[in-house]
């Protein structure tokens, strides 16, 4: 059996050419670490209460029925068949940015190509945006195949180049997307916050779902920088040449702040809210989000 693990290192994943594979491998990678599919984290629904008998698992006994009835009852649930899923992929001029061999904006492709090969593999639907300072391409829902084909081809050829303004396309996709669903948005959520999270409550507002992957890349997490360095400016912003270890308590500082802001706002609004960094293998971003929607499914 071929070790698909592998592929779950975004620096073996690279040397891919066909981002068609990359998704499969990725997917295949992953599952393949489990015992169990994790495609249920996706859309089980509960479906009806019945009798306990023994034997049955007691992860999925009712306690709130029992503590009404002092009777003990099973949530069962079901596989909803209409899942619709719409994937928003920031592609701004400082998602281009990478210390090592993966930018933030290819390991973004990685999550956002692999999440649409499993969405369609259970048979639900997935639909795509990407965006900058406004939507620059935007890609209904549908489950078929060559709709999954048509969003992977438009991820091979996406050319940041534009500069950042998150809120704004959040609200123009928040009012084009119809019908209620799971919103994924992926990006490095460089804009001030309150115009992102002003964005995602219109979404909240719609009675979508959300999940935001916050996408850093290693050295904009852990500033690792020793001697004189020219730093080159993205969206705008000049270059500058100094010593970072003079400002790097001050830098770390300030980016603790911003993650931390941005989590306990998601948090807040009932937004799940996944960090990763370019360095990490895929299956992090792929586990922390399924596991926990899994989990928040067994628990409603």
């Amino acid at each position: 059996m071929e070790n698909f693990q592998r592929y779950l290192d975004p620096k073996v994943l690279n040397k891919i050419s066909r981002i068609d594979l990359k998704a499969r491998l990725i997917v295949e990678g992953f599952v393949s670490g489990l015992h169990k599919s994790p495609y249920h984290g996706f859309s089980v629904e509960f479906a009806q209460h019945r009798e306990y008998t023994p034997g049955d698992d007691l992860r999925h006994l009712d306690w709130k029925v029992w503590g009404r009835s002092d009777r003990l009852y099973l949530k069962e649930y079901e596989q909803e068949t209409n899942l619709r899923a719409y994937i928003l992929l920031d592609t701004s001029e400082s998602m281009k940015y990478g210390s090592g061999e993966v930018t933030k904006l290819e390991y973004a492709s990685y999550v956002a190509a692999s999440l649409t090969h499993l969405i369609i593999e259970q048979q639900d639907a997935v639909g795509f945006a990407r965006f900058d300072g406004e939507v620059r391409k935007f890609i209904p829902s549908s489950a078929s195949v060559a709709h999954k084909k048509a969003i992977l081809q438009e991820l091979s050829l996406i050319q940041p180049e534009r500069r950042s303004k998150i809120g704004p396309p959040l609200h123009a996709l928040a009012e084009r997307i119809k019908h209620r669903g799971l919103v994924i948005l992926i990006s490095d959520l460089f804009d001030e916050t309150k115009d992102v999270f002003s964005g995602l409550q219109h979404f909240r507002h719609k009675g979508h779902d959300l999940i935001v992957f916050h996408i850093m890349d290693e050295y904009e997490a852990t500033f690792p920088f020793e001697r004189m360095t020219l730093f080159e400016g993205l969206e705008e912003m000049p270059q500058v040449l100094t010593d970072p270890r003079s400002l790097r308590n001050e830098y770390l500082a300030e980016v603790n702040t911003f993650v931390t802001d941005v989590r306990r706002r998601c948090l807040q609004e009932r937004i799940d809210y996944v960090q990763i960094t370019t360095d990490q293998f895929l299956d992090v971003a792929l586990s922390t989000y399924l596991a926990r929607r899994a989990a928040t499914k067994r628990l409603t």
